[in-house]
């Protein structure tokens, strides 16, 4: 095969072959396709799309380019959720124990955060000593000792991917469908999973800005699992304002620990019901959602939920006294309440903007290797649908460097807008896609 070719092959809208794409994948992940000849690979894709097939070879190729791991001697089905990020979003801190509560073991690679979404290891390295570098004998025996763990992801496990994703970072041609869902459920089907619950994020503080491509994305992902022989359902949920009332590493493990606790906000309460619910179907504890859900509520109500929270820590060396008394998490040395200059219903609470101001105040990173403080963030004391009066405050911020508080302040206000008249709250979910929305294997994908 002539390299050149299958890029020509794909400049034309044609179709690629499975054996196409493995020579493909193969020779850049060696090395031997120069990073020129990738490049215009993928911007082709962004043009001219690709079949359902095609995208599933894809995947598959990039899945199996380096390391995988096979969980099926240590638990009967492997469970796991993603979720293409969002501000505020701590699920997986609290869904992972339900879940597991309730008897259904989860092996859950996550990542760290970059731009203005946070990582869940970001977040879960708030308690001192939680060490997330497992090998994978590690990673086997705690799942099968505990039914609960919660690594980083190794450079040897889909290194397709990563290669691809960091020439798709500076080329412009991150907005495709088709590579999105392939980097998705390529690192998935490596690390070992056979049912997946995906939680794709649409609105303002999401990559995806419209729901038609949001539903895209899912449809594709489902339509990759049930290709390869794996269960999926993709939830679509809203992300024009936080979840949750905190953003920020430390603040949101809190709040993830006064969910367990059953005292947490209501809509980020019941996002992860809903999520665990899924799961639990997936997983076959149950057969049906609200069977599920009574399951997840009885794991946070019993507080099996958050004892299996403290198993997971001290697994992996964190120390749990952190768990039991709260206060001892790193506290930002400025705390500084935001108040309301308006009154008025508000409107809306701009999500990627209050992700912003917590990157700047050092809760995110811009770059990989950058370090975070993890007890900088902002508290939210309003959501959408609210009255708020003149005075009120509507935000709590926590930094650490005087300078960038009143830059934050700015900011932070320049997110809200208001109504004079009164205004919905924003639903949790929009829709829910299963294998029924699959599309049809020879269908184009529409263009991102």
């Amino acid at each position: 095969m002539r390299t050149v070719e299958i890029i020509e092959k794909k400049r034309d809208r044609e179709v690629l072959s499975r054996d196409e794409i493995d020579y493909f994948v193969q020779g850049f992940t060696r090395g031997e396709i120069p990073d020129y000849q990738v490049s215009a690979w993928a911007m082709a894709v962004v043009l001219n799309s690709m079949t359902v097939r095609e995208v599933t070879d894809l995947t598959l190729a990039m899945a199996y380019s380096g390391d995988t791991i096979d969980l099926s001697h240590a638990i009967p089905i492997a469970v796991d959720k993603h979720s293409t990020g969002g501000v505020g979003d701590k699920t997986t801190l609290v869904v992972e124990p339900i879940v597991a509560a309730c008897g259904l073991p989860v092996a859950k690679m996550s990542g760290r955060g970059l731009g203005f979404t946070g990582g869940t290891l970001d977040k879960v390295e708030s308690i001192p000593g939680f060490r997330v570098n497992m090998t994978t004998t590690e990673f086997i025996q705690q799942l099968k000792d505990i039914g609960l763990v919660l690594s980083g992801q190794t450079a040897d496990l889909a290194p397709a991917d990563g290669l691809l994703y960091a020439l798709r970072d500076v080329t412009g041609t991150i907005p495709s469908i088709p590579l999105i869902a392939s980097s998705i459920m390529s690192k998935k089907i490596a690390a070992g999973a056979q049912a997946i619950v995906l939680d794709v994020k649409v609105g303002n503080g999401a990559f995806l800005k419209s729901l038609d491509g949001a539903v895209l994305l899912a449809e594709t992902m489902v339509g990759i699992a049930e290709m390869t022989g794996r269960k999926a359902v993709a939830l679509i949920s809203d992300m024009n304002q936080p979840l949750g009332l905190t953003v920020g590493n430390s603040l949101e493990v809190k709040e993830a620990l006064l969910t367990m606790r059953g005292l947490g906000p209501l809509d980020f309460t019941e996002h992860c019901l809903e999520v665990a619910s899924q799961m639990l179907v997936l997983g076959g504890q149950t057969t049906n959602k609200e069977q599920g859900r009574s399951m997840a509520v009885k794991a946070l109500q019993s507080g099996k939920a958050l004892e299996k929270f403290v198993s997971l820590i001290e697994a992996q060396g964190g120390d749990s006294s952190y768990i039991y008394d709260t206060e001892r998490f790193p506290r930002a040395s400025l705390i500084t309440d935001v108040r309301s200059y308006n009154s008025g219903y508000l409107k809306e609470i701009h999500a990627q903007i209050i992700g912003e101001v917590a990157v700047d105040l050092g809760a995110g990173r811009t770059k990989k290797e950058e370090a975070i403080d993890h007890s900088v963030g902002i508290e939210l004391h309003c959501k959408v649908g609210d009255f708020t009066e003149i005075g009120q405050v509507l935000f709590t911020i926590h930094a650490n460097q005087p300078a960038l508080v009143e830059p934050a302040r700015v900011k932070l206000l320049s997110a809200l807008t208001w109504s004079d008249t009164p205004v919905e709250c924003l639903p949790l979910f929009y829709t829910t896609v299963t294998t029924k929305g699959t599309l049809l294997e020879n269908d184009f994908l529409p263009l991102f």
